[in-house]
């Protein structure tokens, strides 16, 4: 079955984000649908009456959300009865419904709110338990289904589950069961990487092989339909196996495994302790890692040493390293490392040195070249790195080369 969700309200076109869309899009997927479609349209008749009929022309339910409230500005169900050539009837259930919400709560009701109980002649009324605006469902003669759902991301998850989703099963029957594994990769670029699974993208079909650039990781994301859950599970554990010896290397986690969290089950494992000595990243680093709950087990602390001083006084950098290979160069990130790592008694100690931008490079030191090491009982690893984009981009992928360093060196040992 192809469904299209139409996310109404011009709000969303002036930039609000849209969580609605996603929600229903995730649990349809879940349920076995297919979602081919998403439209997003403003609240004009015109243009809203263009959009739905376009999704019904292509699609076999249309699911909108928003539009169902008590202003002049809620116009889904009027549209949708004027392309459908319905009438607007008052339904006293929900009327009597509206009325006792307002009383419950000790609160005025506007007349306005009776525009909610407004339904299209011959619809199915879904009631809202977290809100006054009642969900419709249409069943049209050629068996195409349309769903208005109420806007407020609560209202609509819990009229979906709880009313939806039971609808859909009774009407149309279990339809299988679409699943999605993400690879998450960091390390190669996007065309390098497509390259080494080439020949799985070009046969693909079901599973499908999907590459997506995002927040400096390229996610490999694979997606498959089966009649049942364990089919499609079974189609893409095939797929990731033959596919995993090409692109191992810079395989770092799974779904939502982030690189801090993956950096942190490595040093928990193997019960090491981590400290950091930052430069240009500002903390960044620390940050990430600090986020992941259960992290004072290994991490010890850091310094953020952005001064000559500070690096001097606080890390042991050598005022002659800084003096003779200056502040960012191999030696004082070698420096930084190895003195954090004495200065709080870790076992892993990371120095983070470079140049953000958009000042202070000279002819042999760009914008960009940052220099990352790594101490430990292996010994001090250092990596050079030059990377493109704004003072922010240049932390943000130095915070997430430093990790992945960091995650390699762990899995040295």
């Amino acid at each position: 079955m192809i469904v299209e969700i139409i996310s109404t309200g011009t709000e969303l076109l002036l930039g609000q984000i849209n969580t609605d869309a996603p929600y229903l899009a995730k649990r349809l997927n879940e349920l076995g649908y297919s979602v081919l479609f998403q439209s997003t349209v403003g609240d004009n008749r015109e243009r809203m009456s263009q959009v739905i009929q376009t999704a019904l022309s292509r699609s076999d339910i249309v699911i909108t959300s928003g539009g169902l409230g008590p202003t002049q500005g809620d116009i889904t169900k009027e549209v949708t009865a004027s392309v459908l050539n319905l009438s607007m009837y008052l339904h006293e259930a929900s009327v009597e419904r509206i009325k006792r919400f307002f009383a419950q709560r000790h609160l005025g009701m506007a007349h306005s709110n009776l525009r909610q109980a407004m339904m299209p002649e011959g619809a199915i009324v879904v009631d809202n338990t977290c809100g006054t605006a009642p969900g419709v469902i249409l069943e049209l003669a050629n068996g195409k289904v349309i769903i208005h759902l109420p806007g407020p991301p609560r209202e609509l998850t819990v009229m979906f589950d709880q009313s939806v989703i039971p609808y859909l099963n009774r009407r149309f029957g279990v339809q299988g069961s679409i699943v999605s594994k993400v690879l998450r990769t960091y390390g190669l670029g996007e065309p390098l990487l497509e390259e080494r699974i080439h020949q799985f993208i070009l046969a693909q079909g079901n599973p499908t092989i999907a590459l997506l650039a995002k927040g400096g990781e390229i996610h490999v994301r694979l997606t498959a339909k089966g009649e049942s859950h364990a089919e499609a599970q079974k189609l893409i554990t095939d797929l990731e196996n033959k596919i995993y010896p090409y692109i191992s290397d810079y395989i770092f986690g799974f779904d939502g495994e982030t690189l801090e969290y993956i950096t942190g089950r490595l040093l928990a494992a193997k019960n090491f302790t981590i400290a950091l000595a930052e430069s240009c990243t500002g903390g960044l680093v620390s940050s990430r890692l600090t986020d992941i709950p259960g992290s004072s087990n290994y991490f010890t602390g850091s310094v953020v040493c952005y001064s000559n001083h500070i690096k001097i006084e606080e890390v042991g950098v050598s005022a002659a390293i800084l003096e003779k290979f200056g502040a960012v160069s191999q030696e004082t990130a070698l420096s930084m490392a190895e003195g954090i790592q004495r200065k709080f008694s870790a076992d892993i100690g990371i120095g983070i040195t470079g140049i953000a931008g958009p000042g202070g490079a000279t002819p042999n030191k760009p914008v960009g070249l940052v220099y990352i090491a790594v101490s430990g009982p292996k010994g001090t690893a250092l990596h050079e790195h030059f990377f493109n984009g704004s003072r922010l981009d240049i932390k943000n992928r130095t915070a997430l080369t430093a990790l992945n360093e960091l995650r390699k060196y762990l899995l040295s040992l």
